[in-house]
């Protein structure tokens, strides 16, 4: 029979308004698997590989702001959750992960698929809680109870995940004549977060200080696409003559007069003149290099960051206070405040700014005819379509779109990158569960050959996803190893460090049933092939995920990139 606490915790998940599950197949997870898919208000997936299971509901509940839920059988399985478990932890997404577990008095007794599974994310995740074993009517409230409160620790600021661990005792499987049914009674726990308000003490408090610092600067980390809330800090910014300094997976390219080129014009000769008497940010990571490097060398006088609840990261050494408040609350209190800003200061960042573009529009003209993978980037993000989302993978792909950037009239393309831990695994699958959760928009991921080849498993399902499109920039290697410094010195770069590799996309596609489209860049007029492709590619209906290998020569991306830093 299915214990009565398994089908509590999916009653218990219906009930707070958790309703998607990504279920890897198992024994010992028999009874969450059966208990999930009989639940008439979850809609649940099967995924084979866990490490791909679990970064496609990291996609999921990236676009529904909702936990999602985990479902796999005990041993290494939970193991393979990991890497999306700390993606998820430091990009602050909900994920509810139930690990199936052998009873504890079986641990360490050389039991099959048995490893120590208590508490096994460790410090990356927001709680671990572990469901009793017992059924007696005490044990049923205590595990309602401790499903209530995980649901609730997955969407507190910040989200992230929360890990419960469910042991279970054979028998797994439900008679052929037992009926499975959800009590709508089930004791559930209702968690409410009011809004954040200042008191009106430190209000006055900030605003004195605030009057004190000419130069002020805002930095805004990465973020999700909110139209409302950057046309208000548009607004702040242009009003008070504040630069505003946004990358790409900040989504504020929408607003026309954002500084998105930092990574551009700051170095070593930035001119002091640039330096924040006061820094305001808010948002999670920034991509630009140069820009953490400045502020960390021209430390403002004082740091403000902003966010509801929590300790904040000290990105830039300079962090004084800690303003608990959500930004657009702290935004319109500080509207009327008074201590005007230098207009010259705020004009010195738009000119460095200007330059940028100009720069980089003269270098992809005079770049065309080269035809590398830099210039292809350029060349999909000039053609992306609205409303879309572009997924970007690291390594290279999320350093070309930040450095080139999008132009303010893309209002309804949202960015999505994994920077939370900034690996290369599972950028496929995060795409895939996104473009799950949201068929009717469409999905466009630019990926690397290392990181699309690395979790080709995210097309190991049995889902059509025809709204999602892959860009896949093959050099056959790790090419950011050639344009980095340090291993492009040694001689062990090619082999251990860009470590080559032969593999061709054609055979993944066949394989999945992906529609397959190629671009040699090596070939004469090759970027005129690739223009006339693009628009058909991204915006033509099909019944199939359709991908795109740009395949690139590693040299002659390492010396246009080289071209345009020089530059």
């Amino acid at each position: 029979m299915i214990l009565p606490s398994v089908i509590a915790t999916a009653q218990i998940c219906a009930e707070l308004g958790v309703s998607q599950a990504i279920i890897s197949p198992g024994s010992r997870n028999a009874p969450l698997t059966i208990a999930f898919v009989r639940h008439p208000n979850i809609e649940t997936y099967t995924v084979s590989d866990e490490r791909s299971a679990a970064f496609i509901g990291l996609g999921m509940a990236r676009q529904t702001h909702n936990p999602v839920v985990l479902i796999c059988t005990s041993g290494s399985a939970a193991y393979n959750y990991a890497p999306a478990v700390a993606e998820a932890y430091f990009q602050q997404t909900p994920l509810l992960i139930l690990t199936a577990d052998r009873p504890p008095e079986w641990i360490d007794q050389l039991d099959g698929q048995t490893i120590r599974q208590q508490a096994i994310y460790g410090k990356h995740v927001k709680a671990s809680y572990e469901l009793p074993v017992g059924q007696t009517e005490a044990d049923q409230w205590y595990a309602s109870r401790q499903i209530s409160e995980a649901i609730q620790r997955t969407q507190s600021y910040p989200p992230g995940p929360v890990h419960v661990n469910v042991p279970i005792r054979e028998p797994f499987y439900p008679e052929k004549s037992e009926v499975t049914s959800f009590d709508d009674s089930v004791k559930v726990i209702q968690y409410h977060e009011g809004e954040v308000q200042l008191p009106s003490a430190l209000q006055q408090k900030l605003q004195a200080e605030w009057q004190q610092y000419e130069r002020k600067l805002i930095v805004v980390g990465q973020s999700n696409l909110d139209q409302g809330f950057y046309q208000q800090i548009a607004e702040y910014s242009a009003h008070h003559q504040i630069p505003l300094i946004a990358d790409i997976i900040s989504n504020f390219h929408p607003v026309e007069s954002v500084i998105r080129h930092p990574d551009v014009f700051l170095g070593e000769n930035t001119p002091e003149s640039l330096q924040p008497d006061l820094l305001v940010t808010f948002g999670l990571s920034v991509i630009s290099k140069n820009l953490k490097l400045f502020l960390r060398k021209r430390r403002p006088k004082a740091h403000w960051h902003i966010q509801p609840s929590g300790v904040a990261a000290d990105t830039f050494q300079a962090l004084t206070q800690v303003i608990h408040t959500r930004p657009a609350t702290f935004f319109q209190i500080a509207q009327d405040w008074s201590g005007k800003s230098l207009g010259d200061y705020y004009q010195a960042w738009r000119t460095q700014e200007e330059q940028a573009v100009q720069k980089i529009t003269k270098f992809f003209e005079y770049s065309k005819a080269q035809t590398s993978e830099f210039y292809a980037v350029a060349t999909v993000l000039l053609n992306l379509p609205q409303p879309s989302n572009l997924h970007l993978a690291n390594s290279m792909a999320v350093r070309y779109a930040n450095l080139i950037g999008l132009p303010s009239d893309y209002a309804d393309v949202e960015v999505i990158a994994n920077r939370g831990t900034s690996g290369i695994d599972g950028s496929n699958s995060t795409a895939v569960g996104a473009a799950l959760a949201s068929p009717d928009r469409l999905h466009i991921l630019i990926t690397g050959d290392l990181a699309f080849f690395y979790d080709r498993n995210a097309f190991w399902h049995n889902y059509l996803l025809p709204n999602l499109r892959i860009i896949l920039l093959n050099n056959h290697g790790g090419g950011i190893f050639r344009m980095i410094d340090g291993p492009s010195r040694q001689p062990e770069l090619e082999e251990y460090f860009v470590t080559q590799q032969k593999l061709e996309a054609k055979n993944t596609a066949n394989d999945f049933g992906l529609e397959y489209h190629h671009v040699d860049m090596n070939q004469n007029e090759a970027h005129r092939e690739l223009e006339q492709l693009l628009p058909g590619f991204l915006t033509e209906n099909s019944q199939h995920t359709k991908l795109l290998e740009i395949v690139s020569d590693g040299q002659t991306n390492t010396d246009i990139f080289r071209q345009f830093k020089e530059r």
